[in-house]
């Protein structure tokens, strides 16, 4: 999860308002910080960071791109949770940013320092999300070979096996229950013997481990 340093240094130390967060899932002393540039439509942006006033443990953060109509979220791991029931109860949107725009939640922080880097500087950048993957030294060598046998990049072979997974998911060929298998059997047996293209999801983790707040 980014850093208050990191984020205060994306937004060039530019702070516009400030304010008790005003939901209970964050705890007590959770508070939001604002950077707006001040422009409304094309050219404006804004960025926002939701903290503990306590810790400095970072819950969320997010950013708004008025130009071209999209908004990006992070919000840490341990508190999606929390966050999801209590919007629930509250009866509000948790998706959506403004009017008819909706938030997209990343997990990489690079890829939201990027973006956020290129919205600051009125540039163009990559609409995709990074997905963060994890896997163990004899799973990468084995896709990183797959890869190559394909005159693929890594990159692209990983990216092919997730939108496939993804729409095996949409099509229903694919279940919780499949995912859950094919977890529990690469763990102990590489499953692609045949050096088939992955069509289960990669098992990934979110890779930042800050401990919860009490």
């Amino acid at each position: 999860m980014i850093t208050i340093k990191e984020w205060m240094e994306l937004t060039d130390y530019k702070i516009t308002e400030g304010s008790d967060y005003g939901w209970g899932c964050y705890g007590p002393n959770s508070y939001t910080l604002d950077s707006w540039n001040g422009v409304h439509g094309k050219g404006g942006y804004s960025f926002s960071i939701t903290f503990s006033t306590k810790s400095q443990k970072v819950y969320e953060v997010s950013m708004c791109d008025y130009t071209n109509d999209r908004a990006y979220r992070m919000i840490n791991p341990k508190f999606q949770e929390k966050h999801r029931k209590e919007a629930e109860a509250r009866g509000v949107n948790l998706n959506e940013a403004w009017d008819s725009v909706d938030y997209v939640d990343l997990d990489v922080l690079d890829d939201f320092i990027q973006k956020a880097l290129a919205i600051k500087a009125g540039e163009s950048y990559d609409t995709r999300v990074q997905v963060p993957v994890d896997f163990s030294d004899a799973e990468l060598l084995q896709y990183m070979k797959m890869a190559h046998e394909r005159d693929m990049t890594f990159n692209a072979f990983v990216e092919e096996a997730l939108r496939n997974a993804l729409e095996a998911v949409e099509d229903g060929r694919l279940t919780k229950e499949d995912a859950r298998k094919f977890v529990l059997e690469s763990q102990s047996a590489w499953p692609f013997a045949n050096k088939e293209l992955p069509t289960f999801p990669v098992d990934y983790k979110v890779l930042d481990d800050d401990s919860t707040e009490d």
